[in-house]
Order: structure tokens, then C-alpha cells, then sequence
């Protein structure tokens, strides 16, 4: 049987940086109100890059730490609620630029969730036997679709892209486990990015209180699918949306004193689909997180859909 598993992992945040003293300047907001609800402190935001220089740049760092060249890679999928452009789609141009030859290249759009929905369909083609090594990418221009007037919504979203390289590998050395993912489809209107010239608005409540309270069940389904105890994790990476959120699931989990958990929300705001691989490739390459570590990913969000897998740290 085969498996697959993460080899590798790389990230990229543009170089501007807006702080919350910046945004009280353009709305009315101030530093004390934004950590006390959703815990940012600042959030990095694209000037010129474009969503496919974005999810390049973070697949190329990926790319380089596997040691794999393009020419290995015959799947890409890209996990990203921003891509203006209908066709061709963020992955075909991103394969173009990295010169990728012959992919399966496809976008996925589950908002937030979208990185562990893209990881689990990347693994599940490998477990079939169409692809070998894939390239996974979470990838996000938020600020295309924020209004800069509205400080419930402005203070929390940004720019970024993670990227994971899978590769096929003997079921017994499996590094991704299997997927716990749905949605609650009465809720689907909490988070609506609308029109066609797109801005996004949410219900912050009813995401706050659905997360906060549903989450914690669904991520130990995903730890019993993958035969561990949440004791046993060693680092718990959730979507980047709100410290309060983060904090309350992973205090509902009972994780052990020694688990890492990513709260990389406060340097980086919201990221949507980018938001789990970019925390994930962070604590990687700081050391606060290693090779073989199991850790559990779980996004949620537009939908709402869900989906969450323990991972092995490449």
C-alpha cells in the first residue's frame, strides 16, 4: 500500500507590515481594542506581488528545503479564496512559473479550511496511484477583498502563502493521516465573499461561537482516525483566525504542557487558506517543532466546512 507524507515545507510573507497603530490612522480602531478581540498585534500586506507571486515564492522555499526540482512534481493544488482571475486557475500559473512540466493542476476553495482539504485530496491521489510527489499550496491576497472602511473586518485579514511538498511513500511510513472534514451548511452564510468585485463580511460571532464550541470534537476525531490521543501531539497548528478561538480549542483538547501551539495569528493576522502551512513552515524552521513530530492541522471557516489530519514534521 502506499502513503504519502510532507518532506518539506516553505512560507513567504510580504515585506509590508501594518501595524494597529496604522489602521487606527484609516479607521476608527485602536491597538487595545483589536488584541482584546481577535489578539493581532500587526499583519503583512501585498503591495505590487500579485496571489500567484504569493504562492510562488513560498513553493519555491518548499521546493528547495525537499531538494526536489519541478520537473519531479506531477500534481499542484492550490487552496486560495482570492484568485481574481477565473482561468487560468492560481495552480496552472503557478506550475507555469516554477516550470513544472505536465501537472495535474487544480484550485480548491473552502475558504479557510482550504489548506487541509487540499492536503487530504493531494494525499488521497497519491494513495490512488495518480500522482508521485505533489506540491500543496495555501496561498492568499486578502486585502483584494477587504474594505478598508470596515474595522470589523480590515483589523483581521492578510497576505501570505505556505507551501508543502508530498511525496509517495510505504503505507507504514505514512505522514499524514486520514481526514476528518464536512461542514455545517446551515451556517454558510456566517463568512460571504461576494460579487465580482468581491468583498468579503462575516457573522464574528457566529464563527467565534460555532469554533470555539464544535472544533475541539472534530480535531479528536482526527486524532482517533490517526490512532493517537491529543497527549500525544506535539505541536496544534488551527487556521490563524483569533487568539481567543486558538486558545479556547486547544485549552477544550487538554493538549500536554509541552505542545507547541501555533499563534503565529498575532504577527500575521488572517490568512485564510495560507494561514496553516505559513504557522506550520514557521515553527519547522525556528526548531520548535521536528522531524517525525506529530501535529495536528484543523482549519475551519466559509462554509462552513471543516477539515483537520495529525501530520508527521517533515
Amino acid at each position: 500500500m502506499t502513503a504519502s507524507r510532507i518532506v518539506a515545507l516553505g512560507h513567504y510573507q510580504p515585506p509590508k507590515i501594518l501595524t494597529n497603530d496604522d489602521l487606527s490612522a484609516m479607521v476608527d480602531t485602536d491597538d487595545q481594542w483589536i488584541r482584546s478581540r481577535v489578539g493581532i498585534r500587526a499583519r503583512h500586506i501585498a503591495e505590487d506581488e500579485t496571489l500567484v507571486d504569493l504562492a510562488t515564492s513560498a513553493a519555491q522555499k518548499a521546493l528547495a528545503r525537499a531538494g526536489v526540482t519541478p520537473d519531479q512534481i506531477d500534481l499542484v493544488a492550490v487552496a486560495t479564496c482570492t484568485a481574481l482571475e477565473r482561468s487560468p486557475n492560481t495552480a496552472a500559473a503557478v506550475a507555469a512559473r516554477l516550470g513544472i512540466p505536465t501537472p495535474a493542476a487544480y484550485d480548491l476553495n473552502t475558504v479557510c479550511s482550504g489548506f487541509s482539504y487540499a492536503l487530504a485530496t493531494a494525499d488521497h491521489a497519491i494513495r490512488a496511484g495518480a500522482a508521485t510527489r505533489a506540491l500543496v499550496i495555501g496561498a492568499e491576497r486578502m486585502s483584494d477583498i477587504v474594505d478598508w472602511t470596515d474595522r470589523t473586518t480590515c483589523v483581521i485579514f492578510a497576505d501570505g502563502a505556505g507551501a508543502a511538498v508530498l511525496e509517495a511513500v510505504p503505507d507504514d511510513r505514512a505522514g499524514i493521516g486520514p481526514v476528518v472534514w464536512g461542514s455545517d451548511p446551515e451556517k454558510n452564510e456566517a463568512v460571504v465573499i461576494s460579487g465580482w468585485q468581491p468583498i468579503i463580511s462575516q457573522q464574528g460571532q457566529t464563527v467565534f461561537r460555532w469554533a470555539t464550541t464544535q472544533v475541539a470534537p472534530l480535531a479528536r476525531q482526527a486524532c482517533e482516525k490517526a490512532g493517537l490521543d491529543p497527549s500525544e501531539l506535539r505541536g496544534f497548528v488551527a487556521h490563524q483566525a483569533n487568539l481567543r478561538i486558538i486558545d479556547a480549542i486547544a485549552g477544550k483538547l487538554g493538549l500536554a504542557e509541552d505542545a507547541v501551539i501555533a499563534r503565529d495569528v498575532i504577527e500575521s493576522g488572517n490568512t485564510s487558506a495560507a494561514s496553516i502551512p505559513l504557522a506550520l513552515s514557521k515553527l519547522v524552521e525556528r526548531g520548535e517543532l521536528h522531524s517525525g513530530d506529530p501535529v495536528l492541522l484543523f482549519g475551519f471557516g466559509g462554509g462552513l466546512a471543516w477539515a483537520g489530519q495529525v501530520v508527521r514534521c517533515p
